[in-house]
């Protein structure tokens, strides 16, 4: 498996045996509102950055286009301070709970998702009850 990070990780084995990492070894890091749910943006993690995140309370993402690490915030002064992290039920992403100083986007916005906009997607209803 061919990996882009060479940093030999610390991360727990029993962590790491439930992880289920993609061709280049990382896992999806959904990063959410600790107190409102608001979704902020999405990265990648190795298990380094998540032994990163996990053991320092900020967050730590693996960068697909700069080939390192950086921790959200560290040039920026928008940090991520850590609440929470879970893996869902396939192992393949962790939801990631923080408390978001600042705009969570590079682009200045306070999530990833405003810059790129409603895809206008119908609505769908779920069934009455008794009908």
């Amino acid at each position: 498996m061919r990996r882009f990070c060479a940093v030999e990780s610390t991360l727990a084995p029993d962590i790491a045996a439930r992880l289920k990492r993609d061709e280049h070894g990382l896992v999806c890091a959904v990063v959410q509102q600790h107190d409102t749910g608001e979704v902020l943006m999405v990265g990648w993690m190795d298990d380094e950055a998540l032994h990163r995140t996990l053991t320092t309370g900020r967050t730590t993402f693996w960068s697909r286009s700069r080939g390192e690490y950086w921790r959200k915030g560290e040039t920026s002064g928008n940090t991520q301070h850590v609440k929470s992290v879970s893996l869902d039920c396939d192992g393949d992403a962790v939801l990631v709970r923080v408390d978001q100083v600042g705009p969570a986007c590079h682009t200045g916005t306070r999530t990833c998702f405003d810059a790129g906009g409603d895809l206008r997607a119908t609505v769908g209803h779920r069934p009455e009850e008794g009908v």
